[in-house]
C-alpha cells in the first residue's frame, strides 16, 4: 500500500524543488480546479500512461479528496514505482487557501 501524506506536507515537498504531480480526476474536475503544476491522468487511464510518468523519484498523486489518488498510488507501487497519495486532495488544498489553476489547460500549438 503506498504512503499518504497531507496537503501541508505537499506543500513542503513542492517548497524544496520541482515535483511530479499527477491528479487523476476526471478533464471537468481538474479545469474547475487544480494545484497548480499537477498533470492530468484520469483514474481510468493510469495503467496506459504509467511508462509516460516520470520514474526518477517520488509520484505525488492527487484527487479530489484521497479516495482515487490512493488507489492510483497503489497501482503505481504495485508497478514499481514510489508514488505517495495526498490526503484531502484538491478539496483540502482550495480549502486552506493555497493558490490554485482552473480553466482549460494551454496546449502547445499544433504546425
Amino acid at each position: 500500500m503506498a504512503d499518504e501524506i497531507t496537503v501541508d506536507q505537499l506543500v513542503l515537498e513542492r517548497s524544496v524543488g520541482p515535483i511530479t504531480l499527477i491528479d487523476v480526476r476526471e478533464a471537468d474536475e481538474f479545469t474547475a480546479a487544480r494545484v497548480p503544476g499537477a498533470r492530468l491522468v484520469p483514474l481510468g487511464t493510469v495503467p496506459d500512461a504509467v511508462d509516460s510518468i516520470p520514474d526518477d523519484g517520488t509520484i505525488y498523486v492527487i484527487c479530489h479528496s484521497g479516495a482515487r489518488s490512493q488507489r492510483a498510488a497503489d497501482y503505481l507501487v504495485a508497478h514499481g514505482r514510489n508514488a505517495i497519495s495526498v490526503a484531502g486532495g484538491t478539496s483540502a488544498w482550495v480549502q486552506r487557501g493555497l493558490d490554485y489553476d482552473s480553466g482549460p489547460v494551454a496546449t502547445e500549438p499544433s504546425s
